[in-house]
């Protein structure tokens, strides 16, 4: 396997984890190059079902190295959570590596992000409220709290303090938050700095070395590139971004190293959250897709909103990341419909589109334009390989690549990582 980036070519939730989890078993390193544990990525293996936030799907393969990049911001709580969790279930975590330099969540990060999203009403985000924007903000102000802070108790203090005088005012003042137990709980964070020291590493070092040894390596992306903070459906999108490019940014490895950018799409669409959503369904077809489908967030429990699968949307992650291949998700849940409608177009203001809007008003009052496919009506769960999918299936199939400009080189027909055609 060459050195591949798996990226989510949706509004996030579109299966990334699971096929993570089954390249890892070619993988030697597993690298998770952004946000934070507002993602969640849900695996299934012999040892069982595991909800992941920070931890790199990788991890359940005892020979590959999962490592956290300097991208992702962590909340020191929820990584010695996860990695309790991972070692209570037989999963060890001997092989995870986190950069020194990736940022910390910190407590006023996460209570700053509840009080700004309460205070928007009916103009909020949509955030997960756990600190994830503030401390992407506070790495851009460079008054970021790193990884490696953590090991020097004079230094972080010293940063801590500094960065605590400006916040309690803020939180004070303008959102009349009582800040009194904010240090307390700064402080409880170097309570694990002694657990969490034997993981943190020079990890781009690591990663040259593993490319110049010529191992294989998979960059995991979370979210998914329309929450893209540059590429994405913005104001309502993520802090980060999760488009392929930035997986050099995240981990510290060049643009020549990548070989391939495999895009993960799910049969229809999902999202989470505020903001525009063309293909959305209201009716019973969209209850019936989040009921087969299981929509609801690993990380939040929120129900996903549900949609026809919007090819517009598809061409342009497409073309955004560079990709070279797309992994259809779910393909499953579409087994009981007599037809399928795909969203070809929009239209907006009178014009037509076949590519993305480029103003974001004309993407927001963008109404779909569908065309329709001949369902299938089986059971596919148990195909493993191309040619025995229906020809419905396939055809439904093929239209998505030839419309997308990308080819499939994976089809998942059910949660479990057997349950996945291979086509290259």
């Amino acid at each position: 396997m060459p050195v591949t980036v798996i990226v989510g070519a949706q509004w996030g939730d579109e299966g990334k984890g699971k096929v993570v989890d089954l390249l890892g078993d070619e993988a030697q390193v597993v690298v998770r190059y952004q946000g934070g544990n507002n993602a969640g990525h849900t695996i299934e293996n012999e040892r069982g079902r595991f909800a992941l936030h920070l931890v790199p799907s990788g991890i359940c393969n005892p020979d590959t190295t999962a490592i956290i990049g300097n991208g992702v911001v962590i909340d020191p709580s929820a990584l010695r959570a996860e990695i309790d969790e991972l070692e209570s279930r037989g999963v060890s975590t001997a092989n995870l590596k986190i950069s020194g330099n990736a940022h910390l969540i910190m407590p006023y990060h996460i209570l700053l992000d509840k009080v700004r999203e309460m205070s928007l009403g009916n103009k909020k985000i949509g955030t997960t409220r756990r600190g994830i924007g503030p401390a992407y903000a506070d790495k851009a102000a460079r008054v970021g709290i790193r990884m490696q802070d953590l090991l020097d108790e004079k230094i972080f203090h010293q940063k801590v303090q500094a960065a605590m005088r400006s916040k309690s005012d803020i939180l004070r003042l303008v959102y009349d938050q009582n800040v009194a137990g904010l240090e307390v709980e700064c402080d409880r964070y170097l309570q694990m700095a002694e657990t969490l020291r034997p993981y943190i590493a020079d990890t781009s070092l690591l990663l040259w070395q593993a490319v110049a040894a010529g191992r294989s390596v998979l960059f995991e992306g979370a979210q998914g590139t329309m929450l893209d903070i540059d590429h994405g459906t913005y104001p309502f999108v993520t802090s980060s971004n999760p488009v392929a490019g930035f997986a050099c940014v995240g981990s510290g490895i060049g643009p020549t190293a990548i070989d391939e950018v495999w895009g993960i799409c799910k049969a229809y669409c999902t999202r989470v959250g505020e903001g525009p959503f063309p293909t959305e369904l209201l009716d019973d077809t969209g209850r019936r897709l989040r009921d087969v489908g299981h929509e609801y967030g690993t990380t939040t429990g929120r129900e996903r909103r549900c949609g026809w699968l919007d090819l517009v949307a598809l061409r342009y992650a497409v073309r955004v990341n560079g990709m070279t291949g797309l992994c259809i998700t779910k393909l499953d849940v579409l087994n009981d419909l007599d037809e399928i409608e795909v969203c070809t177009g929009y239209v907006s203001g009178g014009q037509s589109y076949d590519e993305m809007p480029p103003h974001q008003s004309d993407f927001h009052h963008a109404q779909p334009l569908y065309q329709s496919l001949p369902g299938w009506k089986a059971d596919i769960s148990g195909v493993r390989r191309w040619e025995d999918l229906p020809a419905e299936a396939r055809g439904y199939l093929d239209f998505v690549a030839e419309s997308a400009g990308c080819p499939v080189v994976l089809v998942s027909v059910g949660p479990r990582r057997e349950e996945t055609v291979r086509v290259r």
